[in-house]
């Protein structure tokens, strides 16, 4: 069953190659596009003063993130919970280019860009030319945003998920009504089912009587009655 991570990041800035960094990291587990209630959060102490404008985005003060952890400190933890699924992220390259700044700093390897799946960019092409925020898609398909007052990772990953959903379909878009042993890759139908004969033919319900009564009223239809094409009811 297909794996994907809904993603998101709070930084404070926007360019990690100028000195911003990581102060929030939520994520949402999804398997087969259901949440499977599996999540990663995680404050972090980012190395530097945030900005007004970063904390009016936020909300994550300077005091508030002193004595949370380094990413260096949770890197493996949270390598750990996105495995190799694909990330689920809403402009993804902004997200894609902190995580991999971060990862590239400590040595470790970089994240694939082709892991990403951008809603912003599914939400570009679905609906051209309106308005693509998280906002303005949580508005279109009546998903309750009311708790976010602020940018926060976790809260933003539960909502994206929920967009996620519906912007590719709706919930469970892969469900089929198929038997348990079909083999499956990701979504895709990989072997076609195909009805058994029963190992075991149901008994008659017809009693002998009512076999007897209805050969009867063939008989009367004479010799080119259509029921003697078919073979005796019993």
């Amino acid at each position: 069953m297909m794996r994907e991570i809904v993603l998101d990041t709070e930084t404070t800035g926007l360019d990690p190659e100028t000195g911003d960094r990581i102060v929030e990291i939520g994520a949402v587990e999804l398997h087969g596009h259901v949440p499977t209630g599996r999540t990663f959060h995680q404050y972090l102490n980012p190395e530097r003063m945030v900005p007004k404008e970063a904390i009016d985005v936020h909300g994550l003060t300077d005091d508030f993130l002193r004595d949370k952890p380094l990413f260096r400190h949770v890197a493996k933890e949270f390598l750990d919970f996105i495995g190799d699924a694909k990330l689920v992220i809403h402009n993804a390259a902004f997200d894609m280019k902190f995580l991999n700044a971060e990862l590239r700093w400590l040595g470790l390897p970089q994240i694939p860009w082709e892991r990403a799946v951008d809603t912003l960019d599914i939400a570009r092409r679905k609906f051209p030319g309106s308005p693509a925020s998280l906002d303005a898609l949580c508005r279109r398909y009546s998903i309750d945003n009311s708790a976010r007052t602020l940018h926060g990772a976790l809260l933003d990953s539960e909502i994206l998920a929920d967009v996620y959903l519906e912007l590719i379909g709706g919930r469970q878009p892969d469900l089929v009504l198929a038997p348990v042993d079909q083999k499956r890759t990701g979504s895709d139908v990989t072997e076609a089912w195909r009805p058994q004969p029963r190992p075991r033919p149901l008994p008659a319900r017809l009693t002998e009587a009512e076999v007897a009564a209805h050969e009867a009223f063939v008989g009367k239809m004479g010799s080119g009655a259509l029921w003697l094409t078919f073979s005796s009811p019993a």
